[in-house]
C-alpha cells in the first residue's frame, strides 16, 4: 500500500508542556485508524498539524502528491438562510443533480434539499457536511469527534458509510463501539508518542494489557534477583575470601533495570451517593403534552415508572428527547397533562450546554466540596475528581479559567456528588475519554436511585440502561425490547434504505436493454440462474476453506500465547491482531455469499 502521510521526528510543545517528542507514524491508503488517547494528549493538535492549521516545532510531515484530504469540521460553515442544495453547490462547485445524488446516500431527499440548514436538527446538519466531504472525492477522511450529539440513526448511517468508503480514515472518537465498527487499525496519542497498531481498539487495549502484565512479571523477577544478589553482598562483603564475588554481584545489581510499566490499569472507582429511600413509583406522566408555546413536540404521553431503573431516552435528533427531560425536570412547562414524581424525591439535572454559564473564583476542589455530602471525605472527593481527569494540581485550578470540556466535567461531577434520588442526564459522556466513560457507567450501574439519560454511546447505553423510552413520531413510549433489539431494527431500516438506493441508476443516463429473443425469455432466465447458482456455490466453498485456515492459525497462536506468554514476540501479537481482522472480514464475506446463495435457490416467481 502506498503511503499518504508520513510523519517523523515530530516535536510540539506549548510552553513547558510537551505533546510530541520525536513521534512518528505512517498512514497508508485504505487504512482506517481509530485515534484514541486521554483528553489533552494531542489528538486534535495532530490533526491540526496534518491540515497545516498549526506548525510543528520540528520534524517533518510529508504528504503524498496523490493525497485528497477531506476534513470534517465541528463548526457550521453554512450561510444564515442557505438551503441544503445551495450550500452543497457553493462549497463543492458541483452541479445540482450530482449534489442531490450524493445527498440521497445520507437520506437527504426531496423537499429536504430545499430546506434551510439552520432549521435542521444536528444529525441532519452532520449528514449535509458528510455529503459535502464526499463530493470532493477524497481518499483520506479526517473526523474529529464526529459522533458528539448525533442521534443513533445518523450514527449508524455514518458507520455504514465509513465501512463502505474506499479510502483511508483517521477518526478521533471516545465511542468505543463506533470505532470497533468502522476502524481496523488503531493510533494512540499518549506519552509524547504516536503508537500504531494493526488491529481494532479492543485488540489494541488487550495487547497493551498483555504487554503491561508481561512487564510486571519481568520486573518482579528482576526485583527477586536483585534481592537475592543484595543478600549475598550484605552477607559476604566483609569477608576477604568472598570480596571479589561480592564486587561481581554488585556489578550485576547495577545492570539490572526494571521496565517502565506504561498505561497502568485504572484503580479509581467512582461511588455515587445513593438515596435513602428506594422502591415505589419514580415518575408518573398522564396525558402529557410537551413543546414550546404553540409548537407541540409530543403528545398523549402516559406511563408509570418504578424507582431504581435506568431509562435510556432514544430517538432521532429534533424529536424531543431534551424537551422531554426539561419538561419532567420542571424548567419547561408542560403544554397539557401532568408530571408527578414519587414521594420525597430530590432531582439532579445535567444539561448539555449549562457549562457555558459556569464561572466564579472557586477552585475545582472548593466547588466540588460545596456540593458533596458532609459524610464524604476529601480523599473520596479527590478520587472521584481523578476519575473525571482532575488529578494533582488540576483540582487547584479556578473554575473560571477551565475549558468548555473541563467545565462540563466539573458540572457533571458536582451533580453526581449530591445525594439525589433521580438523575436526569443529557449527553453525559461528551467530553469524557474511554476510561472515564467506563468508570461513570460502572458507577451508574451501582447507583440505587433512578436515572433518565440521553446518550448515543452504545457501549455506555448497553451497560447502563435497564429500560428504553423511545421518542418518535410525536410520541414517547416505553420500548418493549432490549437495546440490542432497538439497534438491530434501526440497522435493518438503513439496510433496506441502502438497498433501495442501490437499485437506482448511478448516473442520470438513460439505459436501453436489448429485448430477449421471442419465446426464449424463460429459458434464458433459467440458464442465467443456474450459472449464478454454480458461481455462488463455488465461491461459498472457497471462502469456507479460507475461513477455516485463518481460524486454525488464530487458534494455534492464541494457544501459544496462553501456554508460553513470556516467549511470544511483538510480531506474534501483531499477527493475532491481523488474523482477528481477517477472520471478521472473511466471516462477513462468507455470510453475505451464504445469504445470496439461499436467495438464488428460492423458486423463481
Amino acid at each position: 500500500m502506498a503511503a499518504l502521510i508520513q510523519i517523523s521526528g515530530l516535536h510540539k510543545q506549548y510552553g513547558p508542556r510537551v505533546l510530541f517528542d520525536d513521534a512518528e507514524v505512517v498512514i497508508s491508503e485504505d487504512q482506517k485508524f481509530g485515534v484514541i488517547g486521554r483528553n489533552g494528549a494531542g489528538k486534535s493538535t495532530l490533526f491540526n498539524i496534518i491540515t497545516s492549521k498549526e506548525e510543528a516545532d520540528s520534524g517533518s510531515v510529508w504528504l503524498s502528491s496523490d493525497l485528497r484530504l477531506s476534513y470534517l469540521e465541528q463548526k457550521d460553515t453554512h450561510l444564515p438562510d442557505e438551503t441544503v442544495i445551495d450550500f452543497l453547490m457553493r462549497t463543492t462547485d458541483q452541479e445540482e443533480w450530482r449534489c442531490g445524488k450524493y445527498a440521497g446516500r445520507f437520506q437527504i431527499k426531496g423537499d429536504m434539499l430545499g430546506a434551510k440548514i439552520s432549521g435542521l436538527a444536528g444529525g441532519f446538519r452532520m449528514r449535509v457536511k458528510l455529503t459535502a466531504m464526499m463530493l470532493e472525492e477524497p481518499n483520506l477522511l479526517m473526523l474529529d469527534e464526529p459522533t458528539n450529539y448525533l442521534d443513533l440513526k445518523t450514527l449508524l448511517m455514518l458507520e455504514h458509510f465509513l465501512r463502505t468508503f474506499r479510502g483511508a480514515a483517521l477518526i478521533i472518537s471516545h465511542d468505543r463501539e463506533f470505532l470497533m465498527k468502522t476502524c481496523k487499525h488503531t493510533l494512540e496519542v499518549d506519552n509524547k508518542t504516536i503508537a500504531s497498531f494493526p488491529g481494532n481498539v479492543e485488540e489494541y487495549l488487550e495487547y497493551k494489557r498483555e504487554v503491561r502484565e508481561q512487564a510486571i512479571r519481568e520486573n518482579q523477577n528482576i526485583e527477586a534477583r536483585r534481592k537475592e544478589l543484595q543478600n549475598f553482598v550484605d552477607r559476604f562483603r566483609a569477608k576477604a575470601s568472598k570480596a571479589t564475588q561480592a564486587q561481581s554481584k554488585m556489578k550485576q545489581i547495577s545492570r539490572l533495570k526494571t521496565k517502565e510499566v506504561a498505561g497502568a490499569a485504572r484503580s479509581v472507582r467512582m461511588r455515587i451517593p445513593s438515596p435513602d429511600r428506594q422502591g415505589g413509583v419514580a415518575l408518573k406522566c398522564k396525558d402529557l403534552r410537551i413543546g414550546y408555546g404553540d409548537r407541540m413536540i409530543a403528545d398523549n404521553i402516559s406511563f408509570e415508572l418504578k424507582r431504581g431503573d435506568r431509562f435510556a431516552i432514544l430517538g432521532d435528533n429534533g424529536q424531543g428527547k431534551s424537551t422531554f427531560l426539561k419538561t419532567i425536570q420542571g424548567s419547561l412547562p408542560a403544554l397539557a397533562g401532568e408530571v408527578r414524581w414519587g414521594y420525597d424525591t430530590k432531582i439532579g439535572y445535567y444539561a448539555q450546554h449549562v457549562y457555558e454559564t459556569l464561572g466564579g473564583e472557586e477552585t475545582v476542589l472548593q466547588y466540588l466540596e460545596r456540593y458533596a455530602p458532609k459524610s464524604m471525605t476529601r480523599q473520596e472527593i479527590l478520587n472521584m475528581a481523578g476519575a473525571f481527569l482532575f488529578g494533582g494540581d488540576d483540582t487547584k485550578k479556578k473554575v473560571s479559567i477551565l475549558s468548555g470540556g473541563e467545565r462540563s466535567r466539573v458540572l457533571l461531577l458536582s451533580l453526581l456528588l449530591q445525594k439525589c434520588d433521580i438523575l436526569l442526564l443529557d449527553e453525559p459522556t461528551n467530553h469524557l475519554d474511554f476510561d472515564t466513560v467506563e468508570v461513570l457507567g460502572e458507577a451508574l450501574q451501582d447507583f440505587k436511585g433512578t436515572v433518565f439519560f440521553v446518550s448515543h454511546d452504545r457501549t455506555f447505553v448497553n451497560g447502563v440502561a435497564t429500560g428504553i423510552l423511545e421518542v418518535k413520531n410525536k410520541a414517547i413510549r416505553l420500548y418493549e425490547g432490549s437495546y440490542e433489539d432497538y439497534v438491530y431494527y434501526l440497522n435493518e431500516e438503513l439496510d433496506r434504505a441502502e438497498a433501495s438506493d442501490d437499485s437506482e441508476p448511478v448516473e442520470q443516463v438513460e439505459t436501453v436493454q436489448a429485448a430477449p429473443p421471442p419465446g426464449g425469455k424463460a429459458k434464458a432466465d433459467k440458464k442465467a440462474r443456474d450459472k449464478e447458482l454454480k458461481a455462488l456455490e463455488k465461491k461459498h466453498a472457497t471462502l469456507g476453506r479460507e475461513l477455516e485456515t485463518l481460524q486454525q492459525e488464530q487458534k494455534d497462536l492464541l494457544a501459544l500465547v496462553e501456554k508460553n506468554p513470556d516467549t511470544v514476540s511483538k510480531a506474534d501479537y501483531d499477527r493475532i491482531g491481523q488474523l482477528s481482522s481477517s477472520v471478521e472480514e472473511k466471516e462477513a464475506e462468507w455470510l453475505k455469499v451464504a445469504e445470496s446463495l439461499e436467495r438464488a435457490k428460492e423458486p423463481a416467481g
